[in-house]
């Protein structure tokens, strides 16, 4: 027997099967979960030989409310027209897959024509003939999250109880394996991330600053930079305490998120009520509108409402929340001379001096770096 051939998704599109609610923010890269997908799948047909395999997931953010409105795509599989599965899905609410979904429970099935779960219409569809299945539910912490189907049992043509129970194993060791790449990704990115608002902290916008700047060098583009600062933070800090200036901070970090959705963005926490941005290939005018979008939702945005674990009864902020926002774009205000350090802390300054002179000049403001004399 040759060496049994897998097919997996692509690394980028396995990014919305692993986006569980329980890892917040953070994202994760998928080159290693598809490389332990194909290795599952070979390890089960090595202790399980069959004439076909495939590993099944839903995907969080677009389950249902029923299981006809959830979907299970195909993230990896062998055998006839394996390739062609991938991204293709099926209903929670038919078939052996589906019922293992469902229920939660192992699935053993040798006569397809008795079963009430066997969906015929999936074999007309891809003319296959299916005459036997076993499928086990994939879980994360509790929730079923996928399913782990072997079809057509090679040799003895019939799946047994034994077969079943070594199917259990490897999903159980899916299961574990699946949490363990998503804990890891979770720590790498919380060294990355500042605790309180979800952004990249201060240690890292420098890093990734200093990348981004390199690459506009290589590639001769520009890199926007925006410093922001709140306005009058200090007075709900007064007025409340410091745990509500912290969940005020946390609702701002939330506003950004939702706000500035360039995938090439750098969202950061620069210190206290101080946030900036790296925006990749962004001129003057592009970066405007990114700092104008930040100030309209500012202006449509209650915060502080309602109730707090730290606080005797419900909290109302009535005053608005404001920002004063400077912006930079190298190389239109400073030259691509000097050293990458120099270069990063002059762009950091001319923004930070543009976000001091609209505090000077009102608040509520959007100021332009002034381009340095050049000779």
């Amino acid at each position: 027997m040759g060496k049994l051939e897998v097919f997996s998704l692509p690394a980028d599109d396995l990014d919305p099967f692993l986006d569980r609610r329980r890892y917040s923010v953070f994202s994760l890269s998928q080159l290693q979960f598809s490389s332990f997908l194909t290795e599952i799948l070979i390890k089960a047909n090595d202790f399980v030989p069959s004439s076909a395999g495939s590993i099944l997931m839903d995907r969080p953010f677009e389950r249902g409310e029923t299981p006809a409105d959830t979907l299970l795509y195909f993230v990896a599989a062998f055998g006839p027209a394996a390739a062609d599965l991938l991204g293709q899905s099926l209903r929670a609410d038919r078939g052996v897959v589906g019922c293992v979904y469902r229920n939660g429970e192992s699935y053993l099935m040798n006569d397809p024509e008795a079963d009430p779960n066997f969906y015929s219409k999936f074999d007309e569809r891809h003319e296959f003939r299916t005459s036997c299945a076993i499928a086990v539910p994939i879980r994360i912490e509790r929730t079923v999250c996928g399913v782990l189907e072997l079809v057509n049992r090679q040799v003895d043509r019939i799946y047994t109880e034994r077969d079943l129970k070594l199917l259990e194993i490897f999903a159980r060791y899916t299961s574990v394996s699946i949490e363990n790449l998503l804990d890891a990704q979770r720590a790498n990115e919380m060294a990355r991330r500042d605790d309180l608002t979800g952004l990249h902290n201060d240690r890292f916008f420098h890093h990734r600053l200093t990348e981004d700047l390199i690459r506009a060098d290589v590639t001769h583009s520009n890199v926007a930079l925006i410093f922001l600062d709140l306005d009058n933070f200090k007075n709900v800090n007064d007025t409340h305490g410091h745990l509500a200036g912290s969940q005020v901070l946390k609702e701002f970090g939330y506003l950004l998120r939702q706000t500035v959705t360039t995938p090439s963005a750098t969202l950061a926490r620069y210190g206290g009520d101080e946030f900036v941005i790296i925006l990749p290939d962004h001129d003057v005018e592009r970066a405007q509108a990114v700092a104008a979008s930040i100030q309209a939702a500012l202006k449509s945005t209650a915060f502080l409402q309602g109730s707090f674990s730290w606080a005797e009864g419900p909290i109302y902020w009535r005053e608005p929340l404001t920002a004063s926002v400077g912006l930079a774009v190298y190389p239109i205000h400073l030259s691509r001379e000097g050293n990458i350090d120099l270069r990063k802390n002059l762009l950091l300054r001319a923004a930070d001096q543009a976000m001091y002179q609209a505090k000077a000049e009102g608040k509520n403001q959007i100021r332009v770096a002034v381009a340095e004399a050049r000779a």
